[in-house]
């Protein structure tokens, strides 16, 4: 038997509910901020991830999915293909490709779809994932440098996940300044880590010739004593920067979000600037980032673009789902009504009805006429319907239908004309 490969699995009823739910959240919420949906390809061009993401994260250099596309001209050399570990990239190519800038406005984009990365599997991980990914885009000159674009965003996480119904959310926020500061600070962290990083996991001895930033997201218990000591980022912010992050944070106190400042919360892609930020859960256990994001001053320019500072995040769809369920949370839909057509020559009979219902906007689904009424009730109540409508020779004369309500075992004779108002109540 083949089975799906490991590290992806199949999502499946009743759980696809809740994940549709969601994701109906989701796009109904963004649009009241003005968000548009944009599609990209599952895969692009490996440059676009090396330059963008950068070669030295573990997501370039282990984590792709790459290969060499052969399918071109004898004469062309093989273009290197990767699918996309992460939304942004692909997103900052569109606008730069297809001109979005000159529109003169904000970009407010937002995707929903799978993302990958060949990691060990693992609850809430997968190599096959799902992420709802958003971003600000666009020229210094409609706002898109403004820290109110950062608090925006963030005021719309938390009304999300409020709505949504997730419980006991924190909000962490930092800053990691522009590429000087940071500069200055890789600086400061190599000194600091000379002496010591022998002491450390094979990961951030590695990190600390390639990228000392990236020390700071180890998991490692044993290495926390030894990174808690290393000099912190906000030392090495310019006067903008911190000019820029407390006008963020003060617009977040003035609108009621409570959020919490982590000096060592860097983010784990290269191109950050200035604001970054995660949302967490205690339902996720030591991995309990549910969301995380932040600025991205320079993204457009090194992919070859126009100046088009950005800001923008991404939800785990997987770690959202576990945290909702960590709760309790289950799916609400149901279904309002089974069809039971009884006798010979009712499934037309039944079809009809349940295409009428269904047009009205009620949720139907249908049996067969060569069930017996005992099977009908049984498969309604398998499939959680509210009532049970009955389809026989006297309903179809008369015009009215036998409907049972299978919580409470009410039944009563409903005319066609009211039957949807009443399925509605």
């Amino acid at each position: 038997m083949i089975k799906a490969v490991r590290g992806t699995r199949d999502l499946l009823p009743p759980d696809t509910d809740l994940w549709n739910r969601v994701e109906a959240k989701v796009r109904e919420l963004f649009a009241r901020y003005n968000f548009h949906e944009i599609r990209t390809p599952i895969f692009e061009d490996t440059q676009l991830f090396s330059r963008s993401v950068g070669e030295e994260t573990d997501i370039v250099s282990k984590e792709m999915f790459t290969w060499e596309d052969r399918a071109r001209a004898q004469s062309e050399k093989a273009q290197s293909l990767s699918l996309r570990p992460e939304a942004t990239a692909g997103i900052v190519r569109a606008y730069i490709e297809h001109r979005l800038g000159d529109r003169g406005t904000l970009q407010k984009l937002y995707c929903i779809g799978p993302m990958f990365r060949r990691e060990r599997p693992q609850k809430g991980r997968y190599r096959q994932f799902y992420q709802i990914d958003a971003e600000i885009i666009g020229p210094p000159s409609a706002g898109s440098e403004s820290p109110a674009r950062d608090a925006e965003v963030l005021e719309m996480l938390a009304m999300l996940l409020d709505e949504v119904g997730l419980r006991g959310w924190n909000l962490q926020l930092n800053s990691v300044g522009c590429a000087e500061d940071r500069a200055r600070y890789n600086q400061a962290l190599r000194e600091a880590l000379k002496p010591v990083v022998h002491q450390m996991c094979a990961d951030c001895q590695r990190r600390a010739e390639t990228n000392p930033l990236r020390v700071l997201d180890c998991k490692v218990p044993e290495d926390q004593p030894i990174i808690e000591k290393l000099p912190k980022i906000s030392q090495y912010l310019d006067e903008p920067c911190h000019k820029h992050f407390a006008a963020v944070r003060a617009m977040l106190d003035a609108v009621g979000i409570v959020y919490s400042v982590n000096e060592r919360m860097v983010r784990g892609l290269d191109y950050y600037t200035r604001t970054t930020f995660e949302f967490t859960h205690g339902g996720l256990g030591a991995q309990n980032a549910v969301l995380g994001g932040g600025r991205y001053d320079g993204l457009s320019e090194l992919l070859g673009g126009p100046k088009a500072p950005a800001i923008g995040f991404a939800i785990g769809e997987d770690r959202l789902m576990l945290a909702l369920e960590s709760q309790g949370e289950q799916p609400k839909e149901q279904l309002d009504a089974f069809v039971a057509p009884l006798g010979v020559g009712m499934n037309v009979h039944a079809l009809k009805l349940a295409r009428e219902l269904r047009r009205a906007g009620i949720t139907a689904d249908l049996g067969d006429e060569d069930f017996r009424l005992k099977k009908s009730f049984e498969l309604a109540e398998k499939a959680g319907a509210k009532y049970i409508v009955i389809v026989g020779e006297n309903e179809v004369a008369t015009d009215q239908f036998a409907v049972k309500n299978l919580a409470s075992g009410e039944q009563v004779q409903v005319p066609r004309a009211k039957l949807t108002e009443y399925l509605r109540q």
